[in-house]
């Protein structure tokens, strides 16, 4: 394994989310192409909830090694089922435990899926 390629693979992952997170228009179609061959966990999160898809969580799922990633895939999965009140629940606790965790609170600032939550903004 090329660890060069490795290592720009991750940078270019990281600048790919905090595009995202950060509000570029261009980055949610960007991050949606670039994680058909990704291994990044963060990344397969992202394109999992910004196409509505669980594939990218499964894959995401079973590439996840640390607690915090794998919190990070059941709170997307809750995101996507429309598990309102438990997502809401969790991802302040794991805000708490991660106050530093840039994806998980770009995470908490999306819409639901579930078109029956009346939630004050």
């Amino acid at each position: 394994m090329d660890m060069n390629r490795t290592r720009r693979d991750a940078d270019a992952d990281d600048i790919l989310l905090r595009r995202l997170i950060g509000g570029d228009p261009a980055a949610g179609a960007d991050l949606v192409r670039a994680s058909a061959g990704s291994d990044s966990v963060g990344l397969l999160v992202a394109a999992g909830v910004l196409a509505g898809d669980s594939a990218p969580l499964r894959r995401a799922a079973a590439l996840a090694t640390s607690t915090r990633e794998r919190q990070l895939v059941a709170l997307a999965r809750m995101r996507l089922e429309g598990q309102a009140e438990l997502f809401d629940a969790l991802i302040r606790d794991h805000l708490a435990s991660y106050p530093d965790h840039l994806l998980a609170a770009w995470l908490a600032g999306q819409r639901s899926t579930d078109p029956n939550e009346r939630k004050l903004r």
